[in-house]
């Protein structure tokens, strides 16, 4: 596909300008694929996928069609400058991080990914956490974080319902993030993302999150599906709280949603349980940086919460 690179308006690239396709084009489907274009593509998926977004959701954000979208993620053919750009503000990240290269812009940078360079994900932990004790918030308490549960995992794990049976069983206060982060904006979930926009939903979100660890030395939080795309506040998360990652199978994920009368995020998708593997897909890295794990698949509700419960317990030091 060859681009075409033209004069735009503020809002974005028009769709019928974008440049020619694959027909006859430059990367044809009989050509061989540039590795780059293929790293590029794959890295445009995983952040989509992290972000919880179709590929129809972020060609509308970015204001280019679906069909440019879909050979830009399968390198299918060179993308302007101007495409990168707007894809990479739908996706909330710097071009940088699109383009895969963060780590070049010091000296310092350089060292320090020179140093980390091939370490396992054990080791790359290690240095987080050294990096969060040299450079975290101060006078962060070792026994508040012990005891604030924070329930993470996409919608329909049961972080709500598990939540607040466990609250009630600790005796601990049980908040729903996103309730609060309502309380704060005025109106719904939905509407601070229509009106506002995600960057305005992440400072909610980050106000809700500060607030619940200011006021809260003892609580049981079920957070939004979504903040782990969100690296600043979910480091925030780690360093204040006791994370239980509540997984379940696909399937299971989209009946509970269902059955709860709210499609959300994938109401508009055909393909709901393929967009919804790829959203996990690509947070799975994220939620296992959770303290503890449980299955809720595997289980009936009652004997999830039981063995939530029995989990938590033996991590807090308190009897069965």
């Amino acid at each position: 596909m060859t681009e075409i690179t033209i004069e735009t308006s503020p809002g974005g690239v028009a769709a019928d300008a974008l440049g020619t396709m694959l027909e006859g084009g430059e990367g044809g489907a009989g050509e061989a694929r540039s590795p780059f274009l293929v790293a590029l593509g794959e890295r445009v998926r995983t952040l989509r996928s992290r972000r919880g977004m179709t590929r129809k959701a972020v060609a509308l954000a970015a204001n280019v069609s679906e069909r440019h979208l879909a050979n830009l993620e399968y390198g299918a053919g060179n993308a302007s400058i101007l495409v990168l750009l707007q894809v990479a503000r739908a996706l909330q990240c710097p071009l940088a991080e699109l383009l895969g290269d963060v780590t070049t812009s010091s000296p310092e940078w350089l060292l320090i990914r020179e140093l980390l360079q091939g370490r396992d994900e054990a080791e790359l932990r290690r240095a987080r956490m050294k990096l969060v004790e040299l450079f975290g918030q101060s006078g962060v308490d070792v026994q508040g974080k012990k005891a604030r549960i924070a329930l993470i995992g996409l919608r329909g794990a049961g972080k709500s319902t598990l939540g607040e049976r466990l609250a009630r069983d600790l005796g601990f206060p049980f908040i729903e993030l996103s309730r609060e982060i309502e309380q704060f904006a005025g109106c719904s979930i939905s509407e601070i993302h229509n009106l506002y926009g995600t960057n305005a939903y992440r400072r909610y979100e980050r106000r809700a999150l500060e607030e619940a660890i200011q006021i809260y030395p003892e609580v049981v939080i079920a957070t939004p599906g979504g903040l782990v795309s969100d690296s600043a506040n979910f480091n925030l998360l780690l360093q204040h709280c006791t994370t239980v990652w509540l997984k379940a199978d696909p399937a299971d994920h989209l009946r509970r949603v269902a059955e709860q009368g709210d499609m959300r995020p994938m109401a508009a998708s055909k393909e709901a349980l393929e967009d919804l593997k790829r959203i996990l897909e690509g947070r799975s890295a994220f939620y296992s940086k959770a303290d503890l794990s449980l299955n809720t698949s595997a289980y009936s509700l009652d004997e999830a919460f039981e063995r939530l419960r029995q989990a938590v317990r033996r991590h807090l030091e308190l009897p069965a």
